[in-house]
């Protein structure tokens, strides 16, 4: 009996979110298929790569992202180099040193140096947060006030603080709003539906489900896009239709494997080495799961995530 082939093209579609403006800007979603399921359908929009720096500029990095940067003496000349990186599609910036519980950098420090970012690069823009609730209402909302006219990205609000940042983000000026949970399907929908019941438009939000470096508890992240992107496509629900962005970067370059030395870890190998696996491999498989687009630090996992993405699509 000859075998007939079974199409996986859904009737449900994820939402197409584009953000940034003119010839660089970039769209995330849009596909009806499983992640690179492109024998089943054309992938119009292929997942993205970014670039994260912090405010904390070259003194927060790890020393073999450092080199990359040499010669920067600002978090502005960072952010032009980041933004030739080969491969990068669009620039995060994390205003991390916002936390009260860490250097507790005041709002319009932080805001100076988002605008000055944004009037030096022309890719698109993912404003981040510090991730204390708090601090993010205030910080996220001057950031999408500074970024007005750029169709920027503000990551992320939470169920603490979705009213503050979705109003001002995705109502007042119209910036595509990051949703962040805690790794759990339920989660990221009600706060879909939080945000939209705001008057947030669906097509401007883009979610972040939650991530970890991979061998830490990834398996709930893997079931949580996989369950995510099934209910969309194959249920058509509407509710998790948004495209999902992934902070990796951020997850990756914290865990041991990535920053013990070779001195205290030799059988490990190459610690530069070590970080660049860690990213890789936990981008290609949040991509693999679902993600539309990630976030990551280092220059050689930037061009390499890049080339995957443009080899399977």
């Amino acid at each position: 009996m000859p075998f007939n082939g079974k199409s996986g093209k859904f009737n449900a579609s994820i939402n197409a979110a584009t953000i940034g403006c003119g010839d660089k800007k970039i769209t995330l979603g849009g596909e009806n298929v499983l992640p690179f399921y492109t024998f089943d359908a054309a992938i119009e929009h292929a997942p993205k790569v970014g670039v994260e720096i912090t405010d904390g500029g070259l003194d927060k990095e790890p020393e073999c992202i450092r080199k990359y940067y040499e010669g920067c003496r600002t978090v502005v000349d960072m952010a032009k180099k980041a933004a030739e990186m080969e491969g990068a599609d669009f620039l995060c910036f994390r205003m991390e040193g916002g936390d009260p519980n860490g250097e507790n950098k005041s709002t319009e420090e932080l805001i100076a140096m988002l605008k000055g970012i944004a009037d030096a690069v022309d890719i698109p823009i993912v404003a981040a947060g510090c991730r204390h609730a708090e601090k993010d209402a205030e910080l996220l909302q001057k950031a999408a006030e500074v970024l007005d006219g750029k169709n920027a990205v503000i990551l992320s609000a939470g169920e603490e603080n979705y009213k503050a940042v979705g109003a001002a983000a995705g109502l007042a000026y119209k910036q595509k709003v990051g949703a962040e949970s805690a790794v759990d399907i339920n989660l990221a929908k009600q706060l879909n539906v939080l945000l939209t019941q705001l008057g947030v438009n669906s097509q401007s939000i883009v979610m972040n489900v939650g991530s970890a470096a991979a061998g830490y508890g990834f398996e709930y992240v893997v079931s949580t896009m996989e369950r995510i992107k099934a209910a969309a496509l194959s249920q058509n629900d509407n509710t998790l239709q948004m495209p999902i962005i992934t902070p990796v970067a951020s997850e990756t370059w914290g865990v041991k494997e990535a920053v013990a030395s070779e001195a205290d870890m030799p059988e490990w190998g190459d610690t530069e080495m070590r970080g660049i696996d860690m990213e890789v491999e936990t981008a290609a498989a949040v991509l693999a799961s679902g993600s539309n687009a990630v976030i990551l630090k280092h220059p050689v996992s930037v061009a390499t995530i890049s080339k995957m993405v443009q080899e399977l699509v």
